[in-house]
């Protein structure tokens, strides 16, 4: 699988607008910027034709250490997730 990196997407982004390559980092550093503070704020961030970034809950429950079979507690938690809007999902 080939990679698209930070760089690139800018240089095609400043290409079929018009913008500096400057210009084209600033708008996704900024574009990166709101999708994290809003999903971290518990914000659902949906972009049309791309999918949803929001929080998933993890809520507290017992876990077993694997090595020493003795019972742990495993904190709640949230980790990021996105699920793909269905046009992405056709175009694949």
């Amino acid at each position: 699988m080939e990679k698209v990196n930070k760089k690139q997407l800018a240089e095609v982004l400043a290409e079929k607008n018009g913008l500096t390559k400057k210009d084209a980092v600033a708008i996704l550093d900024t574009l990166v910027e709101e999708i994290v503070k809003n999903v971290k704020e518990d914000k659902a961030v949906d972009i049309s034709g791309l999918g949803k970034f929001y929080a998933k809950h993890h809520e507290a429950r017992k876990g077993i250490n694997p090595r020493t079979k003795e019972k742990v507690d495993i904190e709640a938690k949230s980790t990021p997730a996105f699920k793909p809007a269905k046009g992405f999902k056709e175009a694949l």
